[in-house]
């Protein structure tokens, strides 16, 4: 009996809307914008079809103008907004070295420099500084800039990577650093 698993997917874009009248899609891609459309069709979590590129074209903000096939119209793009875009982790090159995509990392655990678990990778940010882990464990969410400095190692094949955590100050290490107190 076949599978009813999606296939590997891989989230590359989100719906940003509609552009104009005309039911062109507003694309706003996680990684290289001039190869997001190249990858065949969007799908869903669940490998269905809901985007077929046919042009794309750079718009505004780091966003692409997409003219898709199924026709839709503005209002049923509008009604999307915000869905994510998958496309089959076998249609995307492999990653250099030192390169990952943001699928592998997720669900990682992550360790410190002793290699004591600390939590799980639950996503990856960009708030327009770079790539920024959000690390989910028993002490609550910490964020590590995704940098060689604050991660050293990644092992996805081994389902962790290291974290250097940076040094808390207390209120007595405040007082010593020249803090009020």
């Amino acid at each position: 009996m076949p599978s009813s698993a999606p296939p590997d997917l891989v989230v590359i874009a989100a719906l940003a809307g509609a552009h104009g009248v005309r039911g062109e899609a507003k694309i706003k891609p996680f990684g290289d914008a001039g190869a997001a459309c190249s990858y065949g069709p969007f799908l869903d979590a669940s490998g269905q079809v809901i985007l077929t590129p046919v042009k794309a074209k750079p718009g505004p903000s780091g966003v692409l103008i997409v003219t898709v096939r199924e026709g839709l119209t503005r209002e049923q793009l509008m009604a999307m907004k915000g869905a994510l875009l998958h496309v089959p982790r076998a249609a995307l090159p492999a990653p250099d070295e030192d390169e990952f995509y943001h699928a592998d990392l997720i669900g990682l655990e992550a360790r410190d420099e002793d290699g004591a678990p600390i939590g799980n990778v639950r996503a990856v940010q960009d708030f327009g500084a770079g790539d920024v882990l959000e690390i989910a464990g028993p002490g609550g969410v910490i964020y590590a800039a995704f940098t060689r400095e604050a991660v050293p190692e990644v092992s996805v094949k081994e389902g962790w990577l290291r974290v250097r955590l940076p040094d808390v100050l207390d209120a007595g290490d405040q007082d010593q650093a020249g803090g009020e107190g």
